[in-house]
């Protein structure tokens, strides 16, 4: 079934009718008194739709528009513009194997994830920043962090479609900030934001150039278990711990994003792979720097500790963004404050009237 939010529903009907969304949301409430609340919200504003001639539905075929995907649907087609691109991961569920690899893609309508699984999967070592791609066949779920879109081994990428193209991108990260020390095991799309105060060198692996999965040394040479005997990749894990002045945490960064951190090229990362040495000015350079990353966390258990899994890395964070973010931040704390004062405050009152009912 297909789901559409009930503020999508709103923005439908106010650009479809030219009334006011103070206009729609009277309607939506009378219609959910005149039915005593048997239908939601949502099933009410789809009856005023109906109401007033506006099909929701009408132009969610061919290629979409980010914005227009949907909860449900199916057999989607869309294109846009890598903004990133995740590691390939294997998993084992039940005593199955599997790959799934991830990317989020936008258009001049907003973004979205592309969730691959399969064989689909392995195109994640084809793809980079910048890059257009089309979506054929994929089906939309949702999950913590919002809408994605998943293709499997009947849907089709095609990167860099011929005629397609792609204008200025809305890009809308939905992350939600939390100090260091609010971190719980399983946190997901979350923002932290500290100090780089302790950096590791780099571990490097040997990884298939086909598919990316890891490369085993077998005597003299490096073996895949899908691709057989290969030349080795190299990919590579960094690791830093970040202090907010509330806690500090150990922060891994795969491959992209390790490249994001340090401003580097594969090729020049690479290099330390061999000088290692050279990394120490890098160290240096991070060592101090304000860096902002939005990932999940999770328990190492060999350490008994959280450890923050950065899947975006803001090297350079807007200081009016966060200007933004910390005014926010304090008017929820005065808000929370002064709701706390007046439950205080009625509490008295009422001690007091029950004092003198006695």
């Amino acid at each position: 079934m297909i789901k559409m939010p009930y503020n999508d529903i709103l923005e439908k009907i106010q650009e479809k009718s030219g009334l006011s969304e103070e206009e729609i949301k009277e309607k939506i409430d009378g219609k959910l008194k005149q039915l005593s609340g048997l239908i939601s919200k949502e099933g009410a504003a789809h009856i005023i739709a109906n109401e007033l001639g506006i099909k929701l539905f009408s132009a969610l075929s061919g290629k979409l528009q980010i914005k227009n995907i949907l909860v449900g649907m199916r057999s989607v087609e869309v294109v846009g513009k890598i903004l990133r691109v995740f590691e390939l991961r294997e998993f084992n569920s039940k005593g199955r194997a599997g790959k799934v690899a991830s990317f989020v893609i936008g258009d001049e309508t907003g973004t979205i994830r592309i969730v691959m699984w399969g064989e689909q999967a392995e195109n994640i070592e084809k793809l980079k920043e910048n890059m257009i791609v089309k979506v054929i066949g994929g089906y939309v779920r949702e999950n913590q962090t919002g809408k994605e879109v998943h293709l499997n081994d009947i849907g089709k990428l095609i990167i860099n479609p011929e005629g397609e193209t792609v204008g200025e991108v809305k890009e809308k990260i939905s992350s939600k900030r939390k100090k260091i020390n609010q971190l719980n095991e399983n946190d997901s799309n979350i923002e932290i934001l500290g100090t780089i105060v302790q950096v590791f060198d780099p571990r490097f692996f040997e990884i298939c150039p086909e598919c990316g999965k890891r490369a085993r040394l077998k005597e003299d040479a490096f073996f895949c278990d899908i691709h057989g005997k290969v030349q080795q990749n190299y990919s590579f894990v960094l690791n830093v711990f970040l202090d907010d002045g509330t806690d500090n945490i150990r922060v891994v960064c795969f491959r992209n994003q390790a490249l994001k951190l340090l401003n580097k090229t594969q090729e020049q990362m690479v290099e330390y792979k061999d000088n290692p040495e050279k990394f120490e000015e890098m160290k240096t350079e991070l060592l101090g720097n304000i860096v902002k990353f939005v990932g999940k966390t999770t328990k190492n258990d060999m350490f008994d500790r959280l450890e923050f899994i950065s899947q975006l890395v803001f090297p350079n964070p807007d200081p009016d963004d966060e200007i933004t973010s910390l005014t926010k931040e304090l008017e929820e704390a005065k808000a929370e404050k002064e709701s706390m004062t007046e439950q205080v405050s009625d509490k008295g009152e009422n001690e007091i009237q029950d004092t003198h009912n006695i």
